[in-house]
């Protein structure tokens, strides 16, 4: 159907009850205008009838019942204080500040040995500075007068390519 709001509105008053004569004008016309939509009127009007001769539902024997039980839930669930729960959270509820100061007092612990142990590691270190500034710098400067001499001991002379010929 169009999207046209005249035809919605005349669709949706037709559920609900018959059409006036005024409103009957007024379809007239708007079927007069759009003539593609006059089967599928007919068809809306042909299903809508037939809902209307369907048997209203029966109301269930205990449907007072139900009824009032459901208000009851309801009141007794709005009536519930927030803090209602298990026995855990009632004692957290009531113990809320022991657990803080608790854990402030893990923090501060914390803080105060990792502090601890800052300290002991540079007074280690100091010690450790002082023991190796106490010790002489070099046993003796002479060694330094024949380096070049000490460097040449430790060089091999080149390979003999001749000799290593031979042997082949």
């Amino acid at each position: 159907m169009t999207d046209d709001p005249v035809l919605q509105r005349l669709r949706e008053i037709s559920w609900r009850r018959a059409l006036t004569s005024a409103e009957q004008a007024e379809l007239k016309a708007c079927l007069k205008a759009h003539p593609e939509i006059r089967e599928e009127w007919a068809a809306e009007m042909a299903l809508t009838a037939s809902l209307t001769q369907l048997p209203e539902p029966a109301v269930p024997s205990n449907f007072t019942s139900r009824v009032l039980q459901a208000v009851k839930r309801e009141a007794l669930a709005e009536s519930r204080s927030p803090s209602a729960g298990t026995w855990w959270q009632k004692f957290a509820h009531k113990a809320r500040w022991a657990m803080g100061t608790s854990f402030a007092a893990v923090v501060a612990l914390s803080g105060l040995l990792f502090h601890g142990y800052h300290v002991h590691q540079r007074q280690e270190l100091a010690k450790s500075v002082m023991l190796v500034s106490g010790a002489d710098a070099l046993p003796n400067a002479d060694v330094l007068t024949n380096f070049e001499a000490i460097r040449a001991l430790n060089q091999a002379p080149p390979p003999d390519e001749q000799l290593l010929a031979l042997l082949e």
